[in-house]
């Protein structure tokens, strides 16, 4: 039996109606069900009117109520998982526990994997219960790794960011399967720090601080309870656009034409690139509609605030998985990497590309391979992935100074790479999308490589070249060469898609370039 059958046929009726598969109805539903939940919840159990106690109880009671809804009795691995990296976690002890639970938490979700796709349902992308494990998975890792950096690992051991995150308690089983499993992100995610979210469910004020001189913290706001209400409208409203345009022109762009025999015998190869990039980008509003309902629903329940920006302003991004708009105008590869699916890229940060003694990009995108699911050809895609940010990186490192004092000559050489990025990301791109957007068999290695060959391996042989060539310039021991993402569009822009914070906060990228302090004052043990 597929795994798309195993959750509830209650809306089965709905599903012929509308002619989309019944887990896929099954998942809007739940979400929007979610979704008026975290109204009640944030109105009925705010943390002024009860305790952290029953907003535990009820967080966790729905969301597996949804994910058994959805997935049927398969939900039982959200709970399996949780507990036994739990048990781990105890008897282990706070030394070693992050390896461990890594090694475990990973490899389960592995082991599900490969349960699914090679004895179930091979080549069937569907809403299945490994995506919420995927989930699922990233939060037990992160955990583990901030409360080994909180209770075992010395204070000046840590990076900015670490020392932010670290968890100086061990949590309680409820507090542990309340994070891991409520309602908000049970189906969709997206990853949140543990820190953030016990902050949200105990209803402590938000103070946001900033750095002075001396090295004290600043007190500049604080505000219990700063209404959700225009950021959750104005992202239903994304949401609505995404649908509206994936119903209508995503299906007069099927991305699995890009592998008709038919149409790659007929149509020239300039004609092919144009159909693959506008197909691939007719693909991306299915993911905005998900990752932004999901952020809704976490706003709307009160959790997301990230704090004020330069004029007073609540921002309610502190959780949000991508940046639309810096997605479609990406000038660098790193800067596409950054914006989609941001709360994946930063959870790979912490727990791979920060920590990694050696090949850090390598071990990276390895990681996120294994993650994302075991087809083969998620290998080849992401292996191509360590080649074109190596020479991305190269690039930048050997060219971009000579462009960058004149603002004409800026602007074109953005142009340039704009273009450069989005024909390497839809070289990148091509095999992720077609896997999960059509269902056909194209995951096994060979059919992978032959449409790798079909386009002459062509950027791979120049990103091949481009490293024999130019010189790596290799990055110190324990820092993190960050890469500006700020192209030469207008700076009042990127303020209103960005929302800035002239403050530090826990979801940020970490720039040790400039003062960094902790959101969390009251949370120092």
């Amino acid at each position: 039996m597929a795994t798309s059958t195993t959750g509830s046929t209650l809306l089965q009726p709905l599903s012929n109606a509308v002619r989309l598969p019944i887990d896929q109805v099954n998942f809007v539903v739940c979400q929007l069900f979610a979704l008026l939940a975290a109204i009640w919840f944030r109105t009925y159990l705010h943390s002024s009117k009860t305790s952290s106690f029953i907003r535990h109880v009820v967080a966790t009671l729905l969301g597996l109520y949804l994910a058994l809804f959805c997935f049927g009795w398969y939900a039982l691995h959200f709970v399996v998982q949780s507990g036994i990296s739990y048990y781990i976690m105890i008897i282990i002890g706070v030394e070693n526990m992050h390896k461990y639970c890594f090694v475990f938490a990973l490899g389960y979700l592995t082991m599900c994997q490969i349960t699914r796709v090679y004895i179930f349902d091979y080549g069937q992308y569907s809403a299945d219960f490994s995506g919420p494990m995927m989930i699922i998975t990233q939060k037990i890792t992160s955990l583990a790794y901030e409360i080994h950096d909180g209770m075992f690992r010395k204070e000046e051991e840590l990076t900015p960011s670490q020392r932010c995150l670290a968890v100086r308690r061990m949590p309680s089983l409820l507090e542990y399967l309340s994070y891991n499993c409520n309602f908000m992100g049970i189906l969709a995610g997206p990853l949140c720090s543990y820190k953030d979210y016990i902050t949200f469910i105990e209803g402590r004020s938000y103070q946001l601080t900033q750095s002075e001189a001396n090295g004290k913290e600043d007190v500049k706001y604080e505000q219990r309870d700063p209404s959700p209400n225009i950021a959750v409208t104005q992202k239903l409203l994304i949401c609505g656009l995404s649908l509206l345009f994936h119903m209508t022109v995503t299906k007069t762009l099927p991305v699995e034409y890009n592998i008709d025999d038919n149409f790659r015998a007929t149509v020239s190869l300039p004609m092919r690139i144009i159909y693959l990039y506008v197909s691939l980008m007719a693909a991306r509003p299915k993911y905005y509609f998900a990752w932004t309902l999901a952020d809704a629903i976490n706003n709307a329940a009160g959790f997301g605030f990230r704090g004020y920006d330069k004029n007073g302003a609540s921002c309610w991004d502190l959780i949000s998985n991508l940046r639309i708009q810096h997605i479609e105008f990406s000038t660098s590869f790193k800067m596409f990497l950054d914006n989609w699916n941001i709360q994946t890229a930063l959870w790979l940060k912490r727990v791979c590309y920060e920590r990694a003694s050696f090949s850090p990009t390598i071990q990276t995108f390895i990681l996120s391979a294994i993650w994302h699911g075991v087809y083969p050809g998620y290998y080849l895609t992401f292996l191509t992935g360590v080649l074109m940010t190596l020479a991305a990186r190269a690039m930048r490192n050997n060219i971009r100074h000579y462009f960058v004092d004149s603002p004409t000559v800026k602007l074109c050489y953005d142009v340039i790479t704009w273009i450069a990025t989005q024909v390497a990301i839809i070289y990148f791109m091509l095999f992720k999308v077609a896997i999960i957007g059509a269902k056909v068999l194209i995951n096994d290695f060979f059919s992978s490589s032959s449409l790798f060959s079909y386009w002459y391996f062509c950027l791979h042989i120049a990103c091949i070249l481009v490293l024999l060539i130019l010189p790596l310039k290799r990055t110190q021991k324990g820092s993190i060469e960050q890469e500006s993402i700020k192209p030469s569009w207008p700076k009042k822009l990127e303020e209103n898609v960005l929302g800035q914070n002239s403050y530090s906060t826990t979801n940020n990228s970490f720039n040790q370039k400039r003062g960094i302090t902790c959101r969390y004052p009251a949370l120092k043990q």
